[in-house]
């Protein structure tokens, strides 16, 4: 299994309505494809700032790359998204899950 995890941060006024676009519409876009498993997002205060980490489960990078194309590495940001997000990572990072 692989994890692949990106980080953003939002305004305290932005980060719930960045909360409700990823459960609401990411969260199930995921559901639909070959090889998910599951999502998580974590969210922490720094420096007046909301900062949010998705991590995402996969059967294998094959299954990451039917989503994210060849370059599994770059983050796919939706526009709306973007508008809510201060800040945010140009690309993924990915693990091999070693437990769990």
């Amino acid at each position: 299994m692989i994890a692949r995890t990106w980080r953003s941060s939002a305004t305290a006024a932005n980060a719930p309505a960045y909360v409700k676009h990823f459960t609401e519409t990411v969260v199930p876009q995921l559901e639909a494809l070959p090889g998910y498993r599951s999502a998580y997002l974590l969210r922490r205060e720094t420096d007046g700032e909301i900062e949010l980490v998705a991590l995402t489960l996969w059967e294998s990078r094959a299954a990451i790359e039917a989503f994210a194309g060849q370059d599994i590495g770059r983050a796919h940001v939706e526009s709306q998204a973007r508008a809510m997000l201060t800040s945010f990572d140009e690309s993924a990072d990915h693990y091999e899950v070693a437990y769990g």
